[in-house]
This record gives structure tokens, sequence and C-alpha cells, in this order.
């Protein structure tokens, strides 16, 4: 019986110490931001010891810096399940419940960390800007009524707004973008310089009057001859979006565009992404075309830099005109009836069919859950069947959902974005579920290159072509959850 006892402990140690090895391998790769690797050794390493609270904040972290904030926080709370002094289980899930919108719950965590560690200015900083988004939202809700929301746009006077002597920036003619606007637009933006803020309220009117004639839905039809370039996100990194122009050739009726959402937060230059986009949607509205990303909205945008960037820029109220243009950016893109390209992925259940996307109801603030949530947020995965997201929201879709859908609804393949991937794109479910992503380089950290997709009326048989980050000033973005995102392993 001894030696069986004997045995044991030596076998536990054993496996401590290979699962500490696991760990400090794994903390070598995050290191060196391969998170991915991270990942499976942090993995490994819970198998060999899965009651080490350290392990799983070690993964809850890499988890968050792939953006799975699903995973993070279940990682998080495990930890405080074995550990519920563990302080910094605490501060990963409030960063996981910040990055979720669920601003309650982080706050409370955040409350622990101060009451445990006063002297801590990290976490009292994170508890106050926590504590100021909560008040926010308790008063946005009080002085909400059933009442038609006024428009920013009846407030406005843009016609007397004054342009100063001084200025000597881009200005829209008669009231219109132009090819020379536009033109002038982009290097101004490229020498760090601001538009005027009554060229960006016209801009911004009238660009919403052009989404808001658009269905949910939109649906083109490509000639053999033709071509569409795909540009998956953006995020705000400006510098990588001139050099997709460089390298592909201007937005032209002879080259049209499709930019698949996620035009801002994250980057330092959101606010000259998405003003350039929405200035050649003004200059070709049948030729260029913006869909909706998870991140053109209010929640996203106070918690990953836009707004922040916005009324540092310009005004509190040019934010709300941004918020009310997003809510009209179209859902989904059908191109000559075979390919489908949403933001996210497909849906929660069997049985949505092309009609239902017309008719989402999407001059809002997308709900937790739905067609129009999935639309933004859902992803895939390699196995059959559908899972518990790994951001939280939504699901991740299998093949078989994928082969279902398009069977269905008589389509090819579907493009969608939303994830980061490390050449820039992805094939995934039998060549039918199609990743694109644009923002080379990442956060200027994650190392990918980014990629485009030409399709043509011919054949419809996608082309990638990828590209990698060019220099950009540098600026700090205006993201509060960044600095969340800074702590440390052990």
């Amino acid at each position: 019986m001894a030696d069986t006892t004997k045995s044991g402990s030596a076998k536990m140690a054993a496996n401590e110490r290979s699962a500490e090895e696991l760990k400090e391998k794994a903390n070598k790769y995050f290191k060196e931001k391969d998170y991915d690797n991270a990942i499976k050794y942090y993995t490994e390493a819970l198998e060999l010891n899965p009651d080490n609270a350290i392990y799983y904040s070690n993964r809850s972290l890499a988890y968050l810096r792939t953006e799975c904030y699903g995973y993070a926080l279940a990682d998080a709370t495990r930890a405080l399940e074995i550990d519920k002094n563990y302080i910094k289980g605490y501060y990963r899930r409030a960063t996981s419940n910040m990055a979720l919108g669920k601003f309650k719950a982080a706050l409370k965590d955040y409350e622990t960390v101060v009451r445990v560690r006063p002297n801590d200015k990290d976490a009292k900083m994170k508890y106050q800007e926590c504590n100021k988004i909560v008040k926010q939202k308790a008063f946005e809700r009080a002085i909400a009524s059933d009442e038609l929301k006024k428009s920013v746009v009846d407030s406005l006077d843009i016609e007397n707004m004054m342009i100063e002597d001084d200025y000597t920036g881009p200005k829209l003619e008669d009231g219109k973008v132009t090819v020379k606007f536009m033109n002038d637009l982009m290097e101004w933006f490229k020498d760090q310089k601001k538009l005027h803020r009554k060229c960006a309220y016209q801009i911004l009117v009238q660009v919403k009057d052009i989404l808001s004639k658009l269905p949910s839905l939109v649906e083109i039809t490509l000639k053999e001859s033709e071509k569409i370039t795909i540009c998956g996100d953006t995020h705000g990194q400006y510098y990588d979006l001139l050099n997709i122009f460089e390298l592909n050739g201007l937005p032209s009726p002879t080259n049209p565009y499709l930019f698949n959402g996620d035009f801002v937060d994250r980057g330092s230059f959101s606010v000259e992404v998405i003003l350039t986009l929405f200035g050649f949607k003004l200059l070709y509205p049948d030729y260029f075309h913006l869909l909706r990303g998870n991140h053109e909205t209010d929640n996203m945008n106070q918690m990953y830099g836009f707004e922040g960037e916005v009324k540092a820029k310009y005004t509190a109220q040019m934010f709300q005109l941004f918020s009310e243009v997003f809510q009209w950016l179209p859902l989904a893109q059908c191109i000559n009836s075979r390919v489908l390209v949403m933001h996210g992925g497909l849906f929660s259940e069997d049985g949505v069919t092309l009609d239902d996307i017309r008719k989402i109801d999407r001059n809002r603030q997308p709900p937790d859950s739905g067609p129009m949530c999935d639309l933004l947020w859902s992803d895939p995965q390699p196995q059959n069947g559908r899972s518990i997201s790994k951001r939280g929201v939504s699901c991740q879709f299998g093949p078989d959902v994928t082969e279902r859908f398009l069977t269905e609804n008589k389509l090819q393949y579907i493009v969608r974005s939303h994830e980061v991937k490390a050449e820039g794109y992805e094939v995934t479910h039998s060549g039918k579920c199609i990743t694109v992503f644009s923002a080379p380089n990442y956060c200027d950290q994650m190392g990918n290159k980014g990629a485009y997709i030409h399709l043509r009326g011919s054949d419809l048989k996608p082309e990638f072509h990828q590209f990698t980050a060019v220099p950009h000033p540098n600026v700090k973005p205006m993201a509060y959850a960044n600095s969340l995102m800074q702590l440390g392993m052990m």
C-alpha cells in the first residue's frame, strides 16, 4: 500500500514538473506573439496538472490576445474556482467581461482587485474607467424613451458652418465628392492632417442618405469581363489601406471594391479610414460597396478606440452621427446569385434563407442573438455541427452547416472576414468557406499578412493577393481595451 502511494506521489510530481516545462514553453511562444502555440502548450500543461490556476490564467490571456473572449472568460472563471484568492484571475475575468460588453460583471471583479491592492495604479485606472462606462450606460437607459430617436442630422446647420481662412485642406466641390477631392483627401490624411469638420459632416450626412436606401442584402451582377476586389478587416490601419489602393488600383467604375466590415477600432487612424471609404462610396455608389462588421457598433467603438478617436479629433456629436450611419450599413452582399459575402458567418439555426436576410431590420445596434448577430459575429470550425462561440457571442459552425445553407440557397460558397489569418486568407469547409483579412501585422504585433480577393464574373473563382504591412506614424490607439491586454503572465 505504501509503495502504491509512493508511486502515485512520484507520478504526480513528475507530471507537475512536465507541466511546468510545458508552461515555460508556452510562455516562450507567448512572448514571441505565437499565441496559437502558446495556447497549445498551456493546454498540454493543464492536461497534466488540471488544478493549476496560473495555467488557466495564462491561457486566458492568450485567448484574449486572439480575441477568443468566450474561452478567455471560461479560463479565468476556472482559475478562480481553483483559487478564489488568485488576483490575476479577477483581472483576466474582468478583461474578458469588458471585451464582451458585460461592464457590471467586470466592475465587480475590478472592485475586488482594488480592495486587495489599493496601491495598484493600473487596477485603479481600470476600475475608474469601467465604473464610468457603467454609469454612462445607466444614464443612457434613464433618458431613453419609446419615441423615435431624433437624428443628429436634424440638429446640424452644415450650410452655415464656416471654413476658416487658414484651412488649406480639401473641400467638397459644390457640396459633392469628386475624384480630385478624394486624391487630395488621401494625401491630406497621409500627412496626418485633419479634414475640416464641415466636410466630414457633409460626407456623413450624404453617405447616410445613400446607405439608408440600400437593402440589408445587396445583390450585384458581374459581367463575364468584370471583376471585383473583396477586402476584409482594415481596423484603422490607414497606411495599409493606401497600400491596397497602390497595389490594386484606386476604386473606379472599372475597378469596383467590396470592403467587408470592421473599418474602425484597434488602429490609430480609424477616422481617416472610414472617411476615405465613405468618400469613395459617395463618388462611386454603384461600384464601391461596404458591409457592416461587428466593430461598426457602439459597444465595440466604446471599448476599442473609435469613439475616443472621433471625440479627440472632432466631437461627441460627430461620433453619434457615425453611429447612426453605421446602423444603415448593409449586412450581406450576394454576387451573381452564387457567392454570399458577410463579415462574420452563418447562423445558429438551420433554415435561414436569403429572403430572411433581406427582411432583417438592421437600423439598430445588433441584438445578442439571431440572424443579424450571427452575420456579424459567427466563425467557422473544422468539425461538423455547431458549438459555443470562442468569442462568447453567436456560434461556431461546421462544414455540414455550410453545405446545407449553400444547397438550400443555391449558392457556391461564402466569403467572410472577422478573423486574423497568418497568410491573410484561409480556405476551409472544402473550399466553400473563405476568410479574408486585410489588416497586416494586426495591432502592430500579430505579424500576419493581409490579403484581398479578386472575383471575376466569368468563373467566380477566387484569386488571392497577399501583402505585408507598411510603415506608419507611431500614434497609439485610443482604446481602453488595449491597456487591458498588457497584463503579464506568471
